[in-house]
């Protein structure tokens, strides 16, 4: 089958390589799309992947075309949006319910071989089904979205909360589709790329500017989510928040990024800092959020490019053009 492959830090290609074959209890999914994330471009850094090369694409929906031996949950033909977690199940932090921080984390597209190929394999515990009205090839935004659901789960959001968000991509235009709906009073967004912030303006944004200085708070934000992993909006965004309020890592930094904190205001105004890793139980919350329309995929989803120009399309996604890309390897019955 063809598939893409991070050979080596810096290079990925795009290759034929072995069809997968399930074990007992997983499918095979012929893929209708995958989107790519910034996890993506940190595999392609040398980060995150524990070797390469591998076939990335944790973001991905399509069609079952082969179950192993002992799956019942679903049949041949069924359209699945696909959990990337594996988790151990056994270690410490899984049997206290904080599985996505497993001493032997792993996940498809990351150890394992993912979605950004014709065909993929998954456990089928992992599968969900899609109901008929849900277009396949939008799928691939589900898991993305039950990265945000997590965030808001951590920020355990109080009515009436003023919300600040850092980086109106995909992440950040869907942490403001949340914040809309966990009711929220205000949600401000900043980013220095124009066309994103017009996104972020068509959604419903209280406010968009490419500083918080332009904004109107100068008491500060009782929610402040980063979506960029940048150091710069990063230190910035410490700043910004109000006193009793919450800061949220969400956005991927590189491993090499530091910031600095002021402890004596974290303690005097009872702040409080904290993040979110990938998916925890929202999964399926997910999934059912996207097939009740939280998210409009053809705001979201700016470019559908062929498998075969995988390449081209992590640059397009590092320059920051566009919103959510995803690859196309095939078009399965039903999309």
């Amino acid at each position: 089958m063809k598939a893409a492959v991070i050979e080596s830090v810096g290079r990925a290609v795009v290759a034929e390589i072995p069809d997968p074959t399930p074990g007992p209890r997983e499918v095979v999914v012929q893929v209708a799309a995958c989107g790519l994330c910034g996890t993506d471009l940190h595999i392609l850094q040398g980060e995150f992947a524990p070797k390469l090369p591998i076939t990335p694409g944790h973001e991905f929906a399509g069609e079952v075309v082969g179950v192993g031996t002992a799956v019942t949950e679903v049949a041949v033909g069924d359209r699945v949006a696909v959990d990337p977690s594996l988790y151990c199940h056994e270690c410490r932090y899984c049997r206290s319910g904080h599985n996505n921080l497993c001493e032997r984390w792993a996940a498809i597209g990351v150890t394992t071989a993912g979605g950004a190929a014709e065909y993929a394999v998954a456990p089928v515990a992992n599968c969900v089904k899609l109901p008929d009205h849900v277009r396949t090839q939008d799928a691939a935004l589900i898991e993305p979205l039950s990265c945000a659901v997590r965030g808001y789960d951590v920020l355990q959001s109080r009515l009436g909360a003023h919300v600040l968000i850092y980086g109106s991509g995909t992440m950040g235009l869907m942490m403001l589709e949340l914040a809309k709906r966990t009711g929220a009073a205000s949600v401000d967004m900043v980013d220095l790329n124009p066309a994103r912030l017009e996104t972020a303006k068509g959604l419903g944004v209280s406010g968009a500017a490419a500083t918080p200085d332009e904004l109107d708070r100068p008491q500060g934000w009782d929610l402040v989510i980063d979506a960029t992993g940048n150091a710069a909006a990063i230190q910035d965004g410490l700043d910004r928040v109000a006193k009793a309020g919450t800061f949220l890592q969400f956005g991927v930094a590189d491993y090499a990024t530091r910031v600095q904190i002021d402890p004596y205001r974290i303690y005097n105004q009872e702040i409080t800092i904290t993040g979110s890793m990938a998916v925890l139980h929202s999964y399926e919350r997910a999934a059912e959020l996207f097939a009740n329309g939280v998210l409009d995929p053809d705001v979201f989803i700016s470019d559908r490019i062929p498998l075969d120009r995988y390449p081209q399309a992590l640059d397009q996604f590092a320059a920051g053009v566009g919103r959510k890309i995803v690859v196309t390897p095939s078009s399965p019955s039903g999309a």
